[in-house]
């Protein structure tokens, strides 16, 4: 019994100190001790749909870069908060900027079918991009678009917690793996990333300019099926 105690506040305390942590990265020194009584009171999954849709009021008008000049929505992502999967693209095209979802055109739609040939649907995971914001015509985000929307793509990967992550192009790789290499390289290996176990394949836009890519990408895919299962 004793003992019991002792690891339930062991447990409160690594919580608090995480809580305490992530709210000083994200607000500074000046609120981050402002506790949310109603979200301390949630069951653990509907935790991270209430902190997601938390930080998402919070973060829907940031102005950190000059993609938020020209958008229309920010796209801050979509699908199972309680997931262990993650897919991270690069950044929204011109129908995800109206909608305010990832991949809902027809790059979406392809994604939609590598999803199901490995027995997934979007209900199964979480999908975002490593940028919120459309870059203008769709080009590559910068570097420094990339680095000014991290802070956002770092705190739903803390709040999901994913088992594993499906990197979804160059742009995301370089990101998240910190690494200079094309797809072509990276692809075929697993990784380890916060905590997570991740593997790289071709944006479906990608497969859409050039279709001789499929093949890869479903070799790829279904590498992390079997990771999953």
């Amino acid at each position: 019994m004793v003992y019991s105690i002792q690891e339930d506040i062991g447990n409160l305390l690594k919580e608090v100190q995480s809580y305490l942590q992530s709210q000083q990265e994200l607000y500074g020194d000046d609120i981050y001790l402002n506790y949310d009584s109603h979200e301390l009171a949630l069951i653990s999954n509907e935790q991270a749909i209430y902190q997601l849709k938390k930080f998402y009021d919070k973060v829907k008008n940031c102005q950190r870069c000059g993609l938020a000049q020209n958008r229309t929505k920010l796209v801050f992502g979509s699908g199972n908060p309680n997931s262990r999967i993650m897919l991270i693209g690069e950044a929204p095209g011109f129908n995800e900027d109206r909608e305010g979802k990832p991949f809902v055109g027809t790059a979406g739609q392809l994604l939609d079918k590598i999803l199901k040939a490995i027995q997934l649907s979007r209900d199964d995971v979480f999908i975002t991009n490593v940028v919120k914001c459309r870059p203008p015509q769709n080009r590559d985000p910068l570097p420094e678009e990339c680095e000014a929307c991290n802070f956002i793509l770092k705190y739903q990967i803390e709040i999901i917690e994913p088992q594993f992550i499906l990197i979804l192009g160059r742009v995301a790789a370089k990101m998240l793996l910190e690494k200079e290499e094309s797809i072509a390289n990276l692809r075929s290996r697993v990784y380890e990333i916060v905590g997570a176990k991740a593997v790289v394949t071709y944006h479906p836009a990608a497969l859409l300019r050039n279709p001789n890519l499929k093949h890869s990408t479903w070799e790829d895919v279904q590498l992390f099926q079997k990771l999953y299962q």
